[in-house]
């Protein structure tokens, strides 16, 4: 699952490096119709395309200075330096409270380092901050059943499915998990 993970905050830095005129985060208005399409379409490349659009606003705070502290965090995070990319992500959160992405990020880093119970309250924050953040809820999943917790590591990857449904990683975990469910109880 680290080599999973890796690849995904390489390719997350890679879209917060592409330019883009519009500079927005969790409150960009266009967000709503991109969630909409999200959900309507049935093409899976529609899907991957709407999806790579959010992550792309999501990546782009408002603010210069924590765009650069993001794409540090986010480069320090993918060397495994996790104390150097905590860093980063505390003055974001510090200084940006309401950006979600700062506390995803941070979340992500707790995450790596095993201390799932500071994840789970930064993936609280950046679900208050931004309810429709399938890539949280994604993690919560992946926490909870590290955890042991199928039942909530299962409503974790039914809630990011009601938003994103073209997530294959969290279809597969939670036909899993029912699967599993079903076994025992017969």
């Amino acid at each position: 699952m680290g080599g999973f993970l890796r690849v995904l905050a390489a390719l997350l830095l890679a879209v917060a490096m592409t330019g883009g005129s519009v500079a927005a985060d969790q409150s960009n208005p266009q967000l709503d119709t991109l969630f909409e399409r999200l959900k309507a379409t049935e093409d899976a490349a529609e899907a991957r395309a709407v999806e790579h659009a959010i992550w792309r606003i999501w990546l782009r705070p408002d603010d210069g200075e924590v765009e650069s502290h993001l794409a540090l965090g986010m480069a320090a995070m993918n060397a495994g330096a996790y104390a150097e990319s905590l860093e980063w992500f505390d003055r974001i959160v510090g200084t940006q409270p309401d950006y979600a992405e700062g506390w995803n990020k941070r979340a992500t880093v707790f995450y790596l380092l095993g201390d799932y119970d500071r994840s789970i309250g930064d993936i609280e924050r950046t679900l208050a901050l931004e309810p429709r953040h399938f890539g949280a809820l994604s993690g919560l999943g992946l926490i909870f059943e590290a955890m042991g917790d199928r039942d909530a590591a299962l409503k974790a990857w039914d809630r990011a499915l009601a938003i994103h449904p073209h997530l294959t990683g969290a279809r597969q975990r939670a036909e899993e998990i029912r699967r599993e469910m079903l076994g025992k109880a017969i």
